[in-house]
């Protein structure tokens, strides 16, 4: 399959936000797109917009995704601020996923924002995907969430050798970022009907798993299965009551119900033939 890297124009406009509609549809813990299409929407016109950088993939004439980058900032202890970039949407239609799109998307726009000489990048995204492509945790830098937590969900890319030396402070994204269940409600209805998916309960491993694996990820008040992708195979057996061998059935259990198996370090290296998105 040949996948061509262009781009956006505003002719692509309305389908890329059809497909950032369908590549969100039930992912994670929300039974329909949690307003992933209205933040591309809405970032367009936004000031932190990196229009250099929005880039879409397009095979055999369709449009199969879409990577779109803005700016966001550290602000340190003292006050001062460091710009740095963020992308996200990152979105491939359902039927192109794990063909290596995402990856392209990833690896063309990473390399523009070197070209154009940006410093970092900095994302909330899959801790278990990202550091394949070179993002650390966040907090090895001293970034955390403007509540000052840190997570492994939390990722930092340098840009350039040092880039990040000497920064630290809490990570703000742009405020078109922040939308509110009405407002997703209401620019959904732009586009066709279309039925919530049915999320997998966590209950359905209850009987899969030992007891303790399944008491640890309850006590985490995790509801759905796909909520899973939120935290790095090295988070859950950080927890009590996973050790390997739960570990181990937990990523059992995964494969067979069609999930990504959790990686026991986020920064294993993953071979080309281990593609996702």
């Amino acid at each position: 399959m040949n996948i061509t890297i262009r781009l956006e124009t505003p002719t692509d406009y309305r389908t890329v936000e059809e497909l950032t509609r369908e590549a969100f549809w039930g992912c994670m813990d929300h039974p329909t797109c949690d307003g992933e299409h209205l933040i591309v929407h809405k970032l367009r016109s936004s000031s932190a917009f990196v229009p250099e950088l929005d880039f879409v993939a397009e095979t055999e004439g369709q449009l199969v995704g879409n990577i779109i980058y803005s700016k966001s900032k550290i602000i340190a202890g003292d006050g001062r601020e460091t710009e740095v970039l963020t992308f996200g949407p990152l979105s491939v239609l359902p039927a192109y996923k794990k063909m290596g799109i995402g990856s392209a998307l990833l690896r063309c726009s990473i390399a523009r924002a070197k070209e154009l000489g940006y410093r970092a990048i900095i994302i909330y995204g899959h801790p278990d995907y990202y550091p394949r492509f070179g993002f650390r945790r966040a907090g090895e830098y001293g970034i955390t969430t403007p509540q000052g937590t840190s997570f492994d969900a939390l990722m930092a890319l340098e840009l350039y050798d040092g880039a990040l030396d000497g920064i630290s402070g809490k990570f703000y994204e742009d405020k078109v970022f922040e939308i509110a269940p009405e407002e997703i409600e209401e620019f959904d209805k732009r586009f066709p009907p279309k039925d919530p998916v049915q999320l997998l309960p966590l209950d359905v491993l209850k009987n899969k798993l030992p007891e303790s694996v399944f008491h640890a990820l309850s006590s985490h008040k995790i509801k759905y299965i796909a909520s899973l992708q939120k935290y790095s195979g090295a988070e859950l057996l950080s927890w009590k009551g996973i050790d390997k061998t739960g570990f181990e059935r937990l990523n059992h259990c995964l494969k067979e119900l069609g999930f990504a198996e959790k990686l026991s370090s986020c920064y294993i290296a993953v071979s080309d033939s281990h593609k996702q998105g």
